[in-house]
């Protein structure tokens, strides 16, 4: 996917190569062109820690969805540990038989061999099904619009009548 920040680059020193994985990119305010790049030098068995994407999928298979119910994110990218030269291109969850109200927490994401969530010590929360917002009431909306017509016609009145006092002054 050509992210610099988890995909493994080679660089050739005096005839001696080099893996290398992106750590930091400084870019130009203007023109947005890469000014610096930090790298780290990574072996085999270097273990890293490093975000990785989230991708949802079969969400024509979910009822919550179907049902009219809102996808809501709460992590794109969940940092993982993992060898360096085995970062995941992503992590998929699939959709498939979520209802609304339903959480997709990070017991349910099936992680590749070797890689781990950097929090470990708890379940924590990818994204949830949620109920699809309710549409108020048109009376309360008719009343609104007669409390806002009402209050304007009074400002307007204290306007005119603050005229009147400023012109009596001069």
């Amino acid at each position: 996917n050509g992210n610099i920040f988890t995909n493994i680059c080679e660089m050739d020193v005096a005839g001696e190569k080099f893996k290398l994985l992106g750590r930091d990119l400084q870019m130009h305010p203007v023109s947005d062109r890469p000014l610096h790049a930090d790298f780290l030098r990574v072996t085999n068995k270097t273990k890293i820690n490093v975000d990785v994407p989230v991708n949802f999928i079969n969400e024509e298979k979910c009822p919550g969805l179907e049902d009219g119910g809102i996808l809501s994110v709460v992590r794109r990218d969940v940092e993982v540990v993992c060898r360096a030269i085995a970062i995941p291109e992503e992590l998929v969850v699939d959709l498939t038989g979520y209802t609304i109200g339903d959480s997709i927490d990070s017991t349910k994401i099936d992680l590749p061999d070797g890689v781990e969530f950097a929090i470990s010590d708890r379940d924590f929360a990818i994204a949830n099904i949620a109920a699809p917002k309710e549409e108020e009431p048109e009376e309360e909306e008719g009343l609104e619009e007669a409390e806002g017509e009402e209050g304007e016609t009074a400002e307007g009145e204290a306007a005119e009548g603050e005229e009147e006092k400023a012109e009596g002054d001069e």
